[in-house]
């Protein structure tokens, strides 16, 4: 008999986690709450209209590429992808925009034009974000947070001091235009904490923007999941929607089945992709590792208010990605991390898919992705979604010369009643715990119980961290643990 894996949730750390536990020759089944899979990369489809629910950027290529290869087959097995040109665009005002395109030498030559001189610190400030973002790539993020230790080589060793300066501070010391400033600044907005608070090291980010590009997967985010789900299901993977875990029941420290509303599942090992808060909840109290006060105390990411918008006609002056940053950048950010209240001018991030992709909107018609940063577990009523809605849309309208409240078909929202009713998300959070200095490696919450034996966990509180690219490694991580410590008797690893 193979050991039996059951694996809470279906994100992409549980669908990666699967495909390496399947391939390692364990019975894996994958419980899912929702209907269809993907946790927080799910579609909504409406009117002949696509919207990817959640992520919306495809950074990295090359950790998608190496999870696709280490089952011997490409991402371009599974979906077509697009290099975006412009990567993305900024607006700072009414028509006062600058679009970051798909090469760092026209991204130089951007820059130089708005502050003489910028592109010479520019090629300097990517080649150490290269540097760091190959010593991250090749010598920490495949690690799982076990030990300190696993900070410490002979290439790292000459990094930790960027671990006590910041982005703002690096970023600030040399380049003195504002807008740029923004433009830099904003990439360690997808590892959730201010520039302020993520350590100088986290400039790989900026190498993953204007060194490795943006691009788009045919078919939105989405296509990934599908990608992934079709792995592995090809591997063996068993993968049950609409069940809802009630609880993980545990008899000496050792998990033996998980409950969910409908049916029992017995289990070898236990492993949840769902939030590491709620995954505790599930068990009895003397069996959690983490407190309420400890949760409380962390530097959490954001929640966001999202707008999926279908419109009656195609949009000008803006780009598939497209910024606003026209309201003061640290103002919003001090809102979020030290007020946690909302904000009174948002910043805000717009999406157009169908701009790139014919797949996402009928034709002549445009799909329309908004979101406002927030703090989470903020108070979310009608009335406050459609407050910002109006804020948004007016803004939007008066910087972009263009009007649209008239041709709009339809909207949806999401905000952070629905992250805590959808995902079970810890006040509603969208992206997890921020990688500050001290939560970062393995200053994180743990891929492995230290109460349970065989009882695991892995997605955006773990390590390395939130974004889908983390997401897929800690998926790894987690089955190269399970693999060390649970080893499958009957089938050789193979991981």
């Amino acid at each position: 008999m193979k050991s039996k894996i059951i694996i809470i949730g279906s994100g992409f750390s549980s669908l990666s986690a699967s495909s390496y536990l399947a391939k390692a020759g364990y019975d894996v089944t994958i419980l899912e709450k929702n209907t269809t899979v993907g946790g927080r990369a799910r579609q909504l489809k409406k009117e002949g209209f696509t919207f990817d629910i959640g992520p919306s950027w495809y950074w990295m290529p090359d950790v998608f590429e190496r999870f696709f290869n280490d089952f011997d087959t490409k991402t371009s097995d599974f979906y077509h992808l697009d290099k975006l040109n412009p990567a993305y665009q900024v607006y700072f005002g009414k028509e006062d925009t600058i679009c970051i395109e798909d090469t760092l030498e026209k991204i130089c030559a951007a820059f130089e034009q708005e502050e003489k001189g910028s592109s010479a610190k520019l090629r300097k400030f990517i080649a150490n974000a290269e540097e760091n973002y190959n010593v991250a790539i090749k010598d920490l993020v495949y690690k799982p947070g076990v030990s300190p230790l696993e900070l410490v080589n002979a290439k790292t060793v000459t990094k930790l001091g960027q671990f006590l300066s910041n982005i703002k501070r690096d970023v600030r010391k040399e380049f003195k235009n504002d807008r740029l400033i923004k433009i830099l600044e904003f990439p360690v907005l997808f590892l959730g904490a201010k520039p302020s608070d993520t350590p100088s090291f986290y400039s790989f980010m900026n190498y993953a923007d204007f060194g490795l590009g943006t691009w788009h997967p045919n078919g939105g985010m989405y296509s990934v999941i599908l990608a992934m789900q079709k792995l592995a299901q090809q591997l063996g993977v068993t993968i049950k929607t609409d069940q809802n875990v009630q609880e993980i029941k545990v008899d000496n420290s050792v998990a033996t089945k998980v409950i969910t509303q409908q049916d029992e599942f017995e289990a070898d090992i236990v492993l949840s992709g769902a939030d590491y808060h709620h995954s505790e909840t599930l068990l009895a109290p003397k069996y959690r590792q983490y407190s309420e006060n400890y949760w409380e105390k962390k530097t959490f990411a954001p929640s966001s208010l999202l707008f999926y918008v279908g419109f009656d006609k195609k949009l000008q002056n803006v780009s598939h990605h497209t910024l606003f940053f026209d309201v003061d950048f640290d103002a919003h950010a001090h809102v979020i991390y030290d007020q946690a209240a909302w904000p009174k001018e948002p910043l805000f991030y717009a999406n157009f898919p169908s701009m790139t992709d014919a797949t996402m909107a009928p034709e002549g018609k445009e799909a329309g992705f908004f979101l406002i940063p927030i703090a989470p577990g903020l108070e979310d009523t009608q009335a406050l979604r459609d407050q910002y809605f109006d804020i948004i849309m007016n803004r939007f309208q008066e910087i972009t010369q263009q009007n649209i409240s008239n041709h709009i078909i339809f909207k949806e929202s999401f905000c952070v009643n629905d992250f805590i009713k959808e995902y079970n998300s810890y006040k509603g959070n969208a992206y997890g715990m921020a990688n500050t200095l001290l939560q970062t490696a393995f200053l994180r919450p743990k891929l492995k119980s230290k109460k349970v034996s065989n009882l695991y966990f892995t997605g955006q509180l773990t390590v390395p961290g939130p974004g889908v690219p983390p997401a897929l490694i800690s998926g790894k991580l987690v089955a190269e643990l399970i693999t060390k410590h649970q080893p499958n008797t009957h089938h050789e690893s193979t991981i």
